[in-house]
């Protein structure tokens, strides 16, 4: 599959004030507002599901999936069960000293062996946000676009399908646009993460 994408970044501080105890479209735009959970199917075996699949752990230790043909066996990576077709607005909230990748992704992108074709950002098949306490920065197609670095440990998730439009914001008192992407979505769209054994990440 072919697919021209243009990315903008922004740093725009936005007026709107966050707060920390809600999810922000609870307060601006219920409608938009999506839930999703991860999906065990898809989780790495070195990845650990809990409070009911909407917290996800590195783990060291080996974890006791059973086998799978959507499971990622090479990529440490999970997908939600909920596609996005429409516009959705959701929130996560991660931790650790390595890098966290927080993605969108068809539902076509390999699962089976490593490298590009199945790590988020590194192929046409996905868009990720990739932070760390030392870096920030948005990859797709294998293309990276450095970011300013990310002090927030909360991170918002915008898209409008139809319109072609991903946005990622920094949520802390304030909400911050990190980086837009202007492209055409041609599938559904599933939330997703890559981890490592010592960084997690929870969706609010």
């Amino acid at each position: 599959m072919h697919m021209t994408t243009h990315t903008h970044t922004h740093t725009h501080t936005h007026t709107h004030r966050a707060d920390r105890n809600k999810n922000l479209c609870v307060l601006s735009s219920p409608s938009d507002c999506c839930h999703f959970t991860l999906d065990p199917n898809t989780a790495h075996t070195h990845l650990h599901l809990s409070e009911g699949n909407r917290r996800l752990e590195g783990r060291r230790k080996v974890q006791s999936y059973p086998d799978h043909p959507d499971r990622f066996d090479e990529c440490r990576q999970v997908l939600c069960r909920e596609g996005v077709s429409g516009r959705c607005y959701w929130e996560v909230e991660w931790s650790g000293r390595w890098e966290v990748g927080i993605a969108v992704s068809y539902k076509s992108i390999s699962r089976k062996g490593g490298g590009a074709k199945c790590g988020f950002g590194r192929n046409d098949q996905s868009w990720s946000l990739f932070l760390s306490s030392s870096s920030s920065s948005f990859w797709h197609n294998n293309k990276e676009t450095k970011l300013p670095l990310v002090a927030s440990s909360r991170i918002g998730v915008y898209v409008d399908h139809r319109a072609g439009t991903l946005a990622f914001y920094s949520i802390s008192d304030t909400m911050t646009l990190l980086h837009r992407v202007h492209t055409t979505f041609t599938h559904t769209l599933y939330p997703g993460f890559r981890l490592n054994s010592t960084s997690s990440v929870k969706l609010l």
